[in-house]
């Protein structure tokens, strides 16, 4: 009798929490997401962006969110089937947030056909995800002392690790202004001089985060070490992703078709300064 009794509190304890965790992932789809749900160019694009580049950013997300899921979830995740769990519920609420926002908005009243309709939440979707995973780190109540103990963080993680981080965080916020009008005349008004200082700035902003100004949850230097290993193995791979991923959100929202080289590279470079900031950061935030 105790036994069931005990086991029936557990299982209301599991399902308790895991509600909260749905809450937490709402609030933090919402708080991450927003300011792309009120973004008229994220609107726009739902009615012209290719359907094919457009599904295969959906379809990465979804490893993306896994592997994401296996570091932060709802719970705390100790077998890749409550990762997947909690990643395929991230994307509901990542679609669900995102089509409830766009109607209470009106963007999706005028549309007249259903594939319109869509696009816009998948697109949507894709950013407001992540953000419903990031919600469990920034608004949950563990510390990371109180994690630790649990098994789910330590602050020495493995370097694939890291990298994927730094993907995570220079796609979430590179998001925010790829599709926007102002990275376009950005590109235009810039000369060769520049767009030089833009890289290097993006580089010195890159290692400070994750060394230089002693953040919470940032890398210290080991005895002995010295700040150029740092720097060719954090700084410069952090770097090299901000801008491939700076160069594949430009291809996904149609910016880099019918442009040199050059402009691709410009481009490429302007919207690294965000996705550099966002993978230096990711992880002081997750």
């Amino acid at each position: 009798m105790v036994t069931a009794i005990n086991r029936r509190d557990a299982d209301d304890d599991e399902v308790g929490q895991f509600l909260i965790g749905l809450a937490r992932g709402t609030a933090g789809a919402l708080l991450f997401a927003l300011p792309m749900l009120m973004t008229m160019e994220m609107w726009f694009l739902g009615l012209y962006a290719n359907s094919w580049r457009l599904l295969l950013l959906c379809i990465l997300n979804l490893p993306l969110l896994l592997l994401l899921a296996r570091r932060i979830g709802f719970e705390n995740i100790h077998s890749w089937s409550q990762a997947l769990r909690d990643a395929i519920t991230a994307y509901g609420l990542g679609i669900a947030v995102s089509a409830a926002v766009l109607l209470l908005f009106g963007i999706l009243n005028d549309q007249i056909t259903a594939s319109n309709i869509v696009a816009k939440i998948a697109l949507q979707s894709v950013p407001a995800s992540i953000g419903a995973l990031l919600g469990r780190s920034q608004l949950g109540q563990h510390s990371d002392a109180e994690d630790e103990e649990e098994g789910e963080y330590s602050g020495e993680t493995g370097y694939l690790h890291e990298l994927f981080m730094m993907v995570v965080g220079a796609l979430f916020l590179s998001l925010n202004v790829a599709p926007t009008e102002e990275m376009i005349l950005i590109a235009y008004k810039v000369t060769p001089y520049h767009i030089l200082a833009l890289c290097l700035l993006s580089i010195a902003i890159t290692h400070g985060f994750v060394y230089a100004l002693h953040f919470k949850g940032s890398h210290q230097l080991h005895e002995g070490q010295k700040w150029w290993q740092s720097f060719i193995r954090f700084t410069l791979p952090g770097y090299v992703i901000a801008i491939a991923i700076s160069i594949y959100t430009l291809w996904t929202f149609e910016r880099l078709d019918h442009t040199s080289l050059s402009q691709i590279m410009s481009a490429a470079v302007i919207l690294g300064v965000p996705a550099s900031i966002g993978a230096a950061s990711a992880r002081l935030i997750l």
